[in-house]
């Protein structure tokens, strides 16, 4: 079950605007990437917010890989996105695919400021059953 888990904080985000806001071309755009680093995508949904008044407010999606996940979650008011990125690498190592799809996002919204990290997971012996 082992496997690398990237994560991110994007501020002050350069891309076009409607790129926070629009669920379809977020979606589409998370899942191409996805498949352009040969990961399996298996799933995926994507959901936009809207305020009282029924303007759009953000979009929340993943994309569920074979190998894990996507997630992905905009905050237009302030020009941000957290990103999450998990790939488990018990038949191959996925951790080169992993790192180019990070990349490829974090670059599609150009942000100002950004936080990373980057966290090997299951790495612990998981006891067998008898």
């Amino acid at each position: 079950m082992n496997g690398l888990h990237l994560i991110a904080d994007l501020l002050d985000c350069r891309c076009p605007a409607d790129f926070l806001l629009a669920a379809p071309q977020l979606e589409a755009f998370c899942a191409g990437a996805c498949a352009k680093h040969g990961l399996t995508v298996v799933g995926r949904l994507f959901h936009a917010f809207h305020d009282a008044a029924g303007n759009p407010a953000g979009v929340t999606g993943t994309v569920i890989l074979a190998e894990s996940h996507l997630a992905i979650h905009t905050w237009p008011e302030i020009a941000g996105v957290t990103l999450d990125v998990y790939v488990c690498n018990f038949s191959a190592d996925n951790s080169d695919p992993a790192h180019a799809l990070f990349a490829d996002v974090i670059a599609a919204f150009a942000p100002q400021r950004l936080e990373t990290k980057e966290i090997a997971r299951g790495f612990l012996q998981v006891p067998r059953l008898a």
